[in-house]
């Protein structure tokens, strides 16, 4: 579990006038800091010849099929393998391409259409067979727009062979950035949702994106706007991920790298390991990083949830409730709407509370920072220990579940 660095509900502001961050691929650059070479013929435990497979995301398929373009150009040998939903039929349609155009254009038939199930029974045999092709060198791995790629990798990482899992990028627009990520706009009303059950916001799915991917590429970074945009990522990203500004300037060798770290990627978006990257804060963005022992009253919760995730914001984090000591709870929110749940047993310690939540609008901050601290048990309540919370209703039943349902881990 991570350490909290600022305990019984006293939030910092980190990141205000922050200094340089994490490795950066910027315009014009060439090869980023720390970015990993492709070991094109290296050997695996499963044969002498494992292709490299890069997974590229995104919410914006004129900047993702952009890159994948210019790649597939800088790679020598390498494919795309794409999958899309046509919208009016739902129909998964998968594609192999390479430098002069479309080689396959087929529909694929799912039992059930949701990412792991199109990754598990068509992209497995897929990757399989263009592995076994001694032409191709490496592999674009392009899921439906909108994906999450902790699925995508989490439901591939098993099946490696012939192929390797070699890194995760996600691509977005600079001046696009704030309304993609905190707008209230859902996947269902761009047009972009996976499924006709899929009720994400877009600014969920680009998180996910984001949070997961070991190069983030952000596009078009002139004008206010666009600043603006790049400082906000700034503040979600981790000082491990790699950052282009261009997608021109990206170095093909940052995309198909050495190795997915699948686990660094689950960690960046796990509650328990949840960290304040702060950034910049030239064009006003901020960064809370509220932290406490206690937990949360489960009653005034529900009255603050509002004032905690509304708006214009990104907060991510965990929390637990008297009634319920044994479990870790998940804050997940993005552009207004908020995701709770009990997602695993908290062991023999009793769990903490720290959301991490950033916004763009100035009066925000205050009106969470106080959400957070009405939300607590008071000192005095939590002297009191958790006996009073003993067979008491469960307020909470409705979002968590009923008590001692919640997964013990986190896929």
């Amino acid at each position: 579990m991570a350490e909290d660095r600022q305990m019984d509900g006293e939030p910092s502001d980190r990141g205000a006038g922050a200094g340089p961050r994490g490795p950066s691929l910027p315009s014009g650059s060439g090869r980023a800091r720390g970015a990993r070479s492709p070991q094109r013929g290296a050997k695996s435990p499963s044969g002498p010849r494992a292709v490299p497979v890069a997974i590229l995301t995104a919410v914006d398929t004129v900047r993702r099929d952009s890159l994948v373009a210019s790649l597939l150009l800088d790679l020598p040998g390498a494919v795309e393998l794409r999958y899309e939903v046509e919208a009016e039929t739902a129909v998964l349609r998968r594609l192999v391409v390479g430098p002069g155009g479309v080689l396959e254009d087929v529909e694929v038939e799912l039992e059930h259409p949701c990412v792991s199930c199109a990754m598990r029974e068509d992209a497995v045999p897929a990757l399989d067979r263009l592995a076994r092709d001694p032409r191709i060198g490496g592999i674009l791995l392009v899921p439906p727009i909108s994906a999450d790629p902790s699925i995508v990798a989490g439901t591939l990482v098993r099946e490696q062979g012939r192929w390797r899992l070699s890194g995760a990028t996600a691509v977005l627009g600079a001046a696009t950035a704030l309304h993609d990520l905190l707008g209230d706009d859902t996947l269902a009303e761009r047009g972009l949702p996976w499924a006709a059950e899929d009720q994400r916001s877009v600014g969920e799915a680009l998180a996910a994106q984001i949070e997961y991917s070991d190069l983030i590429v952000v596009d078009g970074i002139d004008g206010e706007e666009a600043a603006a945009g790049l400082e906000l990522v700034e503040h979600l990203r981790s000082t491990d991920q790699l950052l282009a500004t261009s997608l021109y300037e990206v170095d093909a060798r940052a995309v198909v790298g050495d190795r997915l770290d699948h686990g660094a990627g689950l960690a960046r978006r796990d509650p328990r390991t949840v960290e304040s990257y702060g950034g910049p804060s030239d064009h006003g963005t901020w960064t809370l990083d509220l932290s406490s022992r206690r937990p949360f009253h489960p009653r005034r919760f529900l009255e603050n949830v509002e004032a905690l995730g509304s708006g214009r914001l990104r907060g991510r984090g965990r929390f637990w409730v008297p009634d319920r000591p044994g479990t870790v709870c998940q804050w997940d929110g993005a552009g207004g709407q908020v995701s709770i749940g009990a997602v695993i047993e908290s062991g023999r310690d009793l769990p903490t509370t720290r959301l991490v939540v950033t916004g763009v609008e100035a009066g925000d901050a205050l009106r969470v920072r106080h959400a957070f601290s009405r939300s607590l048990l008071t000192p005095e309540e939590w002297a009191l220990g958790l006996a009073p919370w003993m067979g008491v209703e469960d307020e909470l039943a409705p979002w968590l579940g009923e008590r001692g349902a919640e997964e013990r881990r986190i896929a």
